[in-house]
């Protein structure tokens, strides 16, 4: 039997998820092409500037599991329009914010919304989809946060440039606002019984499995982030591109993440675990590649192409493997991936800046990368298949 197609019913739902997930992609990525405006307007040194992004980062591990705790009970319709308008105001404050400091603990607040709402509306989406393409439709919402990289930031960038650094996290605050009073409107208000008990839920952390999966993301994804996070002197310095063609390549690298999300879905209802060993494996081999393509201008904007999609094609697997293994605590443990994922960003970002330090080369990064991606295959390596056999929970509405 062929797997059923996305109806109206499903359709909206996830639209109204991708809307939040394309405005948490955008106000996660735009302070990075900003942060000399900000320093400048504020008086201090984009170094200090910087500690931004890590702010929100911050507010992103605090924020998943906490909010989700505290809001276990709450019906997923509610709660979901509840973070989006906490989303909203964060950025709003942003905008409005006097003075550095002030700024710093705006951002922890529009931070703390991010990973809870991913990990809640990953299970939302699963609920919802036809059976044989959960995988797929949860990564319908994260589309929104793949197409916030190829649009949202960029233009989210050149707003701040041209006008002030104030205007993006502004029209953030208003793409918050309309997720807020789409997922109000259009997710159904789905029954919560699977989520009642907090000792219940922390006990399904005791399953090594669900261990195993977070080990992957926070150390063979971190190969994506030692490489990514020094692409743009890698373009600069070794394939010879000039700074203005640096935003072209970033969309191109996006338009990676995009399709990588796509294959990624269909991959995962198939086949989760053969596909994360298959794309973990093919990740190592990109970024060697990268090594040597990267001083060959077209070759390399191909590679960061097929890197990204790779890369971003894990997401899918990985996430639906957590929802599966994490039985009766599915927004919880999807809300932990979210933590994971920033926590393989920083430590990728650190990482892959080591060597830049020691004097070595532009491309040094990407071979930390291939080290990373090769440690989360070794990890990958205790997932079980049986794990993947439990099929995902109906939707039914209160």
């Amino acid at each position: 039997m062929s797997p059923q197609p996305l109806g109206l019913g499903v359709r909206l739902p996830v639209f109204s998820l991708a809307i939040g997930a394309f405005g948490i992609g955008m106000t996660e990525f735009v302070s990075m092409g900003l942060l000399p405006d900000i320093a400048q307007a504020l008086h201090v040194s984009i170094p200090t500037a910087g500690v931004l992004i890590s702010a929100y980062a911050l507010g992103v591990v605090i924020g998943a599991p906490t909010l989700t705790i505290l809001a276990r009970n709450v019906n997923p319709k509610y709660m979901l329009t509840g973070l989006m308008a906490l989303f909203a105001l964060g950025n709003l404050l942003s905008a409005l914010a006097p003075t550095y400091p002030t700024l710093l603990l705006m951002r922890i607040l529009s931070g703390l919304p991010h990973g809870a709402f991913f990990g809640t509306g990953a299970v939302v989406a699963a609920r919802l989809a036809p059976q044989g393409r959960e995988a797929q439709t949860i990564s319908l919402m994260f589309l929104g946060l793949t197409v916030a990289n190829v649009l949202g930031v960029p233009i989210g960038t050149f707003l701040g440039q041209q006008y002030s650094w104030r205007v993006p996290f502004a029209v953030v605050s208003v793409i918050g606002m309309i997720a807020a009073f789409s997922v109000w409107r259009w997710i159904p208000a789905l029954q919560t019984a699977q989520q009642h008990g907090l000792r219940t839920q922390l006990q399904a952390f005791r399953n090594p499995q669900l261990w195993v999966i977070l080990g992957v993301v926070m150390v063979g994804l971190a190969g994506m982030f030692a490489c990514f996070s020094y692409i743009t002197p890698m373009m600069t310095d070794v394939a010879g591109f000039s700074p203005g063609a640096v935003t072209p390549i970033l969309m191109v690298a996006g338009l990676g993440m995009v399709a990588g999300n796509l294959i990624g879905g269909r991959l995962a209802d198939s086949a989760p675990v053969p596909s994360i060993y298959v794309l973990l494996m093919a990740l190592v081999g990109i970024l060697l590649l990268l090594t040597i393509t990267a001083h060959v201008a077209v070759a390399a904007v191909v590679t960061v192409f097929l890197f990204t999609a790779t890369a971003f094609a894990l997401t899918g697997p990985l996430q639906l493997m957590i929802i599966r293994t994490a039985r009766g605590a599915e927004t919880l443990a999807s809300a932990a991936i979210q933590s994971a994922f920033n926590i393989s960003n920083a430590l990728g970002a650190f990482l892959g800046g080591l060597p830049l330090a020691a004097g070595y080369g532009y491309t040094s990064p990407a071979l930390v990368g291939a080290g990373l991606a090769f440690g989360g295959l070794i990890i990958a390596l205790g997932l079980r298949r049986t794990s993947t056999n439990v099929p995902t929970p109906t939707v039914q509405e209160t």
